[in-house]
């Protein structure tokens, strides 16, 4: 049996991280399959527990300079906060050091000699590469060593390079350029700016991505820390992790249901409950006994006492989480052409980065020597896989947030990327359109047996404006079908079918080539939620139809059907914008800083603004993301 985890890997910085991590763990005998998130710093691996186990994936990747974490003593959040607090000091004394070392090459600070300043921008510049810079060079050298390539690549060839160059120059410059009758310079002041900028980068990075995990984190806080456990001895406090099932839990006024339980009876006020954190329904539910309450719900009036049933990692709300957690991990299908393109992207720079270097000396000769270096580490500096490996997941990870805030949880990224391409879709009628009365039979009239769902003919009309064609199927008698699609405005519909029926209607719809959703209750509709382009469920409180369909839409609001088209549509555009940009930007970027332009404007971009370039685009990529949250 097959077993499917989110894990985090800690390391991953760009494009070609996440492709060596997913080589790596796919080269493991029992990994199916394994998709990294780059922006959320996951992995979902798909293995086989008796081939092999996290552990073996751990050591794996430990060996290229990852590391998973799967102990439960380690908190990733804790250590993505201490990780960050050591990026931001060594930024700082990144800077510290450019700022010195630009005074002196600058002349704004006088050593006495041309030597002294020179030696003393090495001393600095070493400094800047021993203490701010050393992930760079140890990720490089361990990448190396195991025939692959990433970002950290590009930076610790572009430093050490240009370092190199200006030792030399700096001990032996006077001596063999004069000779030559050629002029010579040191760049110990571009060694550091690249670091400086490169490190600022992903400092800002970094900040930008904590937003793009807000949902998440939301989800997580929505459960109580500690739980008030009725014992023989009285009320006591214990940690959530310590409840069981079986236990007595009381809960007052204004605090949250830590599990999954049922109501038992004690008190004699009535208790009101708040599930819209979880169905969706703005109201407030009043609870009895034997009434199921679920965890992350709020008592806002009154107090109750529950049993515990479900706990820690089998609540509904932790079954929510990882629904969120798993779709955000997956990969729409436009990230596949990303990854095939990330995975040569880094050798594609070293290779233009030496023919720039060969095409310099050629059409320039050996007085262009030092111009063709500078050249050559403009480019490894500028180009950016960051930028490509970002696009996608940031705006999957803020879209298929957004959308489980909204009450759309998303299956997959596949889903998302397909909801934006539907063009027709078919509705059944009792328990998606319309809900039937409590104690209603098949004699009480039309509109007496079932009621219309809240905001029902707004959502259809929603759908129509979007370019959707809307279907309404139905079991019931042609009175009734014709009866609730006039009511919300559909002009196509048919009763008395049967589940076959359903199917064989979201068949034809594909094959006169359209892409067709289903909406259903995911149990009746399962044959043609299984046929459709996209497969939406109803979920209504306790019973929501997480692993039935691609999409589940939280409560009884049929208008969240077309924020989910919306939803995707803005989503998928992100993407494209991204995708679009990053590749303007190096398509545009690594001709001008090898040159392209020198011979006819003297313009050419140095390494120093090369590294600031490179660090705002990948920034950029994760900024335009963010604006799907209020979009």
């Amino acid at each position: 049996m097959m077993e499917t985890r989110t894990i985090a890997v800690l390391g991953m910085m760009c494009a070609g991280c996440a492709a060596n991590v997913e080589r790596r763990l796919r080269e493991i005998d029992g990994v199916a399959q394994a998709n990294v998130n780059l922006a959320a710093r996951t992995v979902l691996v798909t293995y086989d527990p008796t081939r092999t186990s996290p552990q073996a994936m751990k050591e794996a990747l430990s060996g290229v300079g990852y590391d998973m974490v799967i102990e439960d003593d380690r908190n990733v959040e804790q250590i993505e906060r201490r990780a960050y607090r050591l990026l931001l000091r060594r930024m700082v004394l990144a800077w510290v050091l450019a700022v010195l070392t630009m005074a002196i090459s600058m002349g704004w600070v006088h050593l006495g000699s041309a030597d002294m300043a020179n030696q003393t921008m090495m001393l600095l510049a070493a400094a800047a590469m021993v203490w701010c810079g050393r992930q760079f060079y140890t990720s490089a050298w361990r990448q190396l060593t195991h025939h692959a390539a990433n970002m950290d690549t590009l930076v610790a060839m572009s430093t050490l390079i240009s370092f190199a160059f200006s030792v030399f120059n700096t001990f032996w410059g006077s001596s063999f350029w004069a000779s030559a009758g050629l002029s010579w310079h040191t760049y110990y002041d571009a060694t550091v700016m690249i670091l400086a900028f490169v490190l600022t980068g992903r400092l800002l990075e970094e900040r930008a991505k904590r937003s793009t995990a807000t949902a998440i984190r939301s989800l997580m806080e929505l459960a109580p820390r500690t739980a008030h456990v009725v014992t023989a001895d009285g009320v006591t406090d214990i940690p959530l992790t310590a409840l069981q099932p079986g236990d007595l839990i009381e809960v007052r006024a204004g605090e949250k249901m830590p599990v999954d339980g049922s109501v038992v009876s004690w008190g004699t006020d009535a208790a009101y409950v708040d599930e819209s954190m979880i169905s969706g329904e703005p109201e407030l539910i009043e609870k009895h006994p034997a009434d199921r309450v679920l965890a992350g719900t709020m008592v806002r009036r009154g107090a109750l006492r529950f049993r515990a049933e479900q706990v820690g990692s089998h609540t509904m709300l932790a079954h929510i989480i990882r629904a969120v957690q798993q779709a955000q991990g997956s990969k729409a299908p436009v990230q596949r052409v990303v990854d095939r393109l990330a995975a040569i992207f880094v050798p594609t720079v070293f290779g233009l980065s030496l023919l720039t270097l060969v095409l310099w000396l050629v059409l320039g000769g050996t007085a262009q020597l030092p111009r063709a270096i500078l050249s050559a580490v403009s480019v490894l500096v500028i180009a950016c896989p960051c930028a490509m490996g970002l696009a996608t997941p940031t705006a999957l990870m803020v879209g298929i947030g957004r959308a489980a805030q909204e009450g759309i949880l998303v299956r997959d990224a596949t889903a998302l990327e397909n909801m934006r391409r539907v063009d027709a879709m078919v509705i059944d009628k009792t328990g998606t359109l319309t809900l039937p009365r409590e104690g209603a039979t098949a004699d009480m009239g039309i509109t007496e047996r079932e009621s219309l769902k809240p905001h029902a003919a707004e959502a259809i009309a929603r759908l129509q404006q979007a370019g959707i064609a809307v279907y309404l199927m139905s079991g019931d008698r042609d009175e009734a079908v014709s009866y609730w699609a006039r009511q919300v405005g559909i002009g196509h519909w048919r009763s008395r079918v049967l589940p076959q029926d359903k199917e064989n209607l979201v068949r034809t719809l594909q094959g006169h080539g359209h892409r067709v959703a289903m909406v259903g209750d995911g149990i009746n509709d399962s044959q043609a939620l299984a046929a459709a382009d996209v497969s939406i469920a109803m979920g209504r409180g306790t019973d929501v139809a997480i692993d039935v369909a691609q999409v589940t839409l939280m409560g009884t609001d049929l208008r969240r059907i077309a924020d989910a088209v919306t939803l995707s549509r803005q989503t998928v555009g992100m993407i494209h914008q991204n995708l679009f940009w990053a590749f303007v930007y190096n398509v545009v970027c690594i001709p001008l800083a090898a040159g392209a332009l020198y011979a006819v404007t003297d313009f050419q971009i140095t390494p120093m603004w090369a590294s600031a370039l490179m660090a705002m685009s990948s920034v950029s990529v994760v900024l335009n993301s963010l604006r799907l949250k209020w979009a």
